[in-house]
């Protein structure tokens, strides 16, 4: 079964992404179409880009790059858990992102986007460039939590049917991408 990595964006102490990580990943393994592992990158802990050469060499010299490297190369697809910090994808996910390059290739990407008004969706439009870029394919369908509507104030989510309808169709798409695109990673 093809391993779907679910990447929770947001290190802050007192967030709401682990939550919504959290239920994503339990939704993501009651789907039952994946093997799914949740990673947290508050416990990465990776520092700012430090690796003396450009990732796209591949040479890395640092045990944290390494060790992020096999975590990311392990897996056949991607759920970005991620906030929206002032109209735009947070720090610490481009970080992490920027570590690698080889490693995120010919992977499908999907998103679990949560902020105020627009739920994270100027995030994640500003976030399709880069991971095009690193040569991802973004699914269609995503899931969008509008913080006022799901979030209560100690942070609980509530999930409705709509968060479950759209967690679901992404899993689908992120199963057909997945599956076309291994013939990619297979030829590389």
């Amino acid at each position: 079964m093809p391993l779907l990595k679910v990447i929770v964006a947001s290190t802050r102490p007192v967030r709401t992404g682990r939550a919504i990580g959290d239920w994503f990943t339990r939704h993501a393994v009651e789907h039952g179409g994946f093997d799914v592992e949740l990673v947290d990158l508050a416990e990465v802990g990776l520092p700012f880009l430090d690796e003396p050469e450009d990732a796209t060499t591949g040479n890395y010299v640092h045990q944290h790059t390494k060790d992020w490297s096999a975590t990311i190369d392990a897996a056949d697809a991607f759920v970005f858990v991620m906030p929206e910090y002032n109209y735009a994808f947070n720090a610490p996910l481009k970080n992490a992102l920027d570590f690698l390059h080889r490693e995120w290739a010919h992977k499908p990407v999907g998103f679990v986007s949560y902020g105020g008004l627009s739920g994270g969706l100027r995030a994640v439009e500003l976030l399709k460039p880069v991971v095009t870029k690193l040569r991802m394919v973004p699914a269609g369908a995503a899931v969008t939590v509008f913080r006022r509507k799901s979030v209560a104030a100690d942070g609980t989510l509530t999930v409705d049917s709509t968060l479950s309808e759209s967690a679901s169709a992404m899993l689908e798409e992120l199963g057909r991408l997945t599956q076309a695109m291994s013939v990619m990673r297979s030829s590389v």
